[in-house]
């Protein structure tokens, strides 16, 4: 996401505006170039080929398909002839790595005519070598004019995608972005004469119903096909009429590169300017939040290249840079028909400066819209593993940012030590303090916040850290001198290996260790266990007092189905240098997803998976201690793995039912916790791609296993379709 700063420190995202003219014969000269990008646009796209290339490539297919008709099954099949310089006006030059090339848009890949098929991919192929030849960097294809449908349909959907799946070897360096409408809007769809108008076979589409996913489901069969490349893009086209909000999340979620704007999405205020809808306004707001925001793309709208020369010329620009102001676009009222309004007004400059006064209207950026906070949209990290590492500072400075959080832990603590006094319980000290221990304490956040509860109660406390992470330990230390006052006791050790807060006055070869009556922990992952916060607060759990209480007192694992191409795609590059990237629990700040499950009575969008509390009863502490010492067997997963199952106890289970009303595709499990201390964290959990139909359930089972040793989760997608 590109942002703009003004002089009051406001960010807003940037719009990165083209223009496409679909009959423009070859690429603007320099002159005329330079004159348009004047006008307030960034890019153009250009023809690869011209009408000369155009008329032989019919000629020959129309001659072909003639022999045909007369030779039968013998004759050879039609070759494409190699370009010429008559064929084409794209040369090498310093601007051509700015143009964004358009393949010829009369080609038909998904012809039901193996001729006309044939001939279109053969013409694709020499336009994508030549123009990668020529510095091009992307090039945008035309995407198919029918989609799926019974008969013929199907096999020119899978044609189109091999078309593109071999564009892609061919063109090793480019990007490909498919050009689709956001769905099939009656009598909008882009008007070419297709080298299929030449063949006498059927098209076999003769659907009259709209289905508003058809053009989603040719994506998606079309990048699927082409495994997720990292390199092919889709352009969409919005319609006159927006569909239903699903729809718009479904494209949402895909790897956008343009939004194409054609003259018909537009009104008229009631001084003729240009305007959009508010539904559009808020559809380009929203996706302009992605982190790799969307250009917007002009579409025949703009002065043909005879005016741009003319202007150029006579140096008309005189005002065209000027910034516009609210009184150029009073709100959409008493619409005018285009045909009416004045010719002035419909200029490619009265778009362009709209857009640029859209710009501004944007609402400013939030805290967690910044950019440095924006770049962690839908980035997979690694889950930390405290247990076995030791973290450096700068992870610790990372969780500290949270003010949220640690605020929540301090009014958890104010509350449970004001709950203490007031009710007069005994404490574990001698002097009557509160023993507060923070478990896993890193740098402190956590016992700065208990020392600040203590003094907004007037409890007293005495307070432990106990931490593992030598380098941690030192700093607490340090803290302790500087900020705490000496009020803390670092200990350096595993919390489960600690035998509690040590008496003072007893003998080191004899010592006696007490109890805590308060222990606080922040081990919670993104999916709530899985950073293994039961089994290490069951470890520490022996120093806890009979009476005492944790903090967190319980947390709730949810999950929900979602799609997320981007990151599917990122997994796939992956592969090669970690085999397990599907089978591993990622961190990841989730955006550019699209939800599958609605939200129905009785099956929520997100649902619970399982819960963990603490402390556990003291039952169970004495069975762990008891399979420990070999005195049981038998029971869950860890002692049919062959261990004693002492921690079969932290195993879990759960079946989820989820309703999907719109067919689409499941690329993995959003997984979100719930704790008591309001904190809420989010993570994904990536699987194998799974694509259902509309009105589906999609059962989820998954399982919390153990063996004693590790830790891990299985998981079951299933959908089931009803007639």
């Amino acid at each position: 996401m590109s942002v703009s700063n003004n002089n009051s420190n406001v960010m807003r995202p940037i719009i990165s505006l083209g223009q496409h003219d679909p009959n423009r014969e070859q690429p603007l000269d320099d002159l005329q170039y330079g004159q348009i990008l004047n006008s307030g646009v960034n890019f153009v796209t250009t023809p690869i080929t011209n009408k000369h290339f155009h008329f032989r490539v019919r000629e020959l297919v129309s001659n072909h398909l003639l022999n045909a008709s007369l030779a039968g099954a013998s004759l050879a099949e039609a070759v494409v002839p190699p370009l010429t310089p008559e064929d084409t006006s794209l040369f090498p030059s310093h601007a051509v790595t700015t143009y964004i090339a358009y393949a010829s848009p009369w080609i038909d890949l998904a012809s039901p005519d193996p001729v006309i098929a044939s001939v279109s991919r053969q013409v694709l192929n020499l336009e994508i070598a030549y123009a990668n030849f020529c510095g091009v960097r992307s090039i945008v294809v035309p995407g198919l004019r029918r989609d799926a449908s019974k008969g013929p349909g199907n096999q020119g959907v899978a044609q189109y995608a091999r078309a593109i799946r071999e564009a892609l070897t061919i063109g090793s360096r480019l990007n490909f972005i498919v050009h689709l409408p956001m769905y099939r809007e009656p009598d909008l769809e882009e008007a070419f004469e297709l080298l299929s108008t030449l063949s006498s076979v059927p098209h076999g589409d003769g659907k009259k119903n709209i289905d508003i996913y058809s053009a989603w489901d040719s994506w998606h069969a079309v990048r699927s096909l082409c495994e997720y490349s990292v390199r092919l893009f889709v352009a969409v086209r919005i319609p006159r009429a927006l569909p239903e909000r699903e729809l718009q999340d479904k494209w949402f979620a895909e790897p956008l590169h343009f939004l194409t704007l054609g003259q018909n999405i537009f009104q008229r205020n009631k001084s003729g300017h240009p305007a959009l809808p508010r539904a559009h306004q808020e559809l380009i707001f929203r996706y302009l939040r992605l982190k790799n925001a969307p250009w917007l793309l002009l579409s025949d709208v703009g002065p043909d290249p005879a005016t741009l020369t003319a202007e150029a010329q006579l140096q008309a620009a005189s005002g065209v840079n000027q910034v516009p102001t609210a009184a150029d676009f009073p709100p959409l009222g008493q619409t005018t028909s285009p045909s009416h309004a004045n010719e002035s007004t419909t200029s490619f400059r009265a778009y362009v400066k709209y857009i640029k006064w859209l710009e501004m209207q944007q609402a400013p950026l939030s805290y967690l819209e910044q950019p440095t906070l924006t770049s962690f949209q839908d980035w997979l990290q690694s889950p930390l593993q405290p247990l076995s590492d030791n973290l450096e500072s700068a992870t610790y400075e990372v969780f500290e940012g949270d003010p949220v959080k640690y605020n929540q832990y301090e009014a958890a603590i104010t509350e449970a030590l004001a709950e203490w006094s007031q009710l007069g319980r005994a404490t574990s000290s001698n002097n009557g303090a509160v023993v507060i221990a923070v478990a896993g304490s890193g740098r402190g956040p956590l016992v700065t916040r208990a020392l600040r509860a203590s003094e907004a109660t007037g409890v007293p406390v005495q307070v432990w850290a106990v931490e593992k992470n030598p380098n941690a330990y030192v700093y607490l230390l340090r803290q302790n001198q500087t900020i705490w006052n000496g009020r803390v006791t670092v200990v350096k050790t595993d919390m489960r290996a600690w035998k509690g807060p040590l008496i003072s006055g007893t003998h080191d070869e004899n010592p006696t260790y007490g109890k805590v009556d308060i222990l606080v922990s922040e081990l919670l992952g993104s999916f709530a266990d899985n950073e293994l916060s039961p089994e290490c607060l069951d470890g520490v759990q022996h120093v806890l007092a009979p009476h005492g209480i944790s903090i967190p007192e319980s947390y709730t694992a949810h999950m929900s189905p979602i799609a997320t191409p981007r990151i599917h795609a990122d997994l796939l590059t992956r592969l090669p240098t970690e085999p397990n990237a599907f089978h591993t629990p990622w961190v990841v700040h989730l955006y550019a997803i699209d939800f599958a499950a609605q939200r129905v009575p009785g099956h929520p969008r997100f649902q619970q998976a399982w819960e963990f509390s603490h402390p556990i009863p003291e039952a169970t502490l004495k069975q762990i201690e008891t399979r420990r010492a070999g005195g049981v067997m038998g029971g869950g997963g860890g002692s049919m793995a062959g261990a004693v199952g002492a921690n079969d106890h932290n195993s879990r289970f759960c079946h989820l039912t989820f309703v999907c009303r719109t067919r689409g595709v499941i690329h993995g499990l959003a997984g979100y916790f719930e704790s008591v201390l309001y904190a809420p964290r989010t993570g994904d959990k990536p699987a194998e791609p799974i694509s259902y139909p509309a009105d589906t359930e999609l059962e989820v089972t998954m399982w919390r296993q153990t063996d004693d040793s590790k830790v891990w989760y299985e998981w079951l997608v299933e959908a089931y379709t009803w007639p």
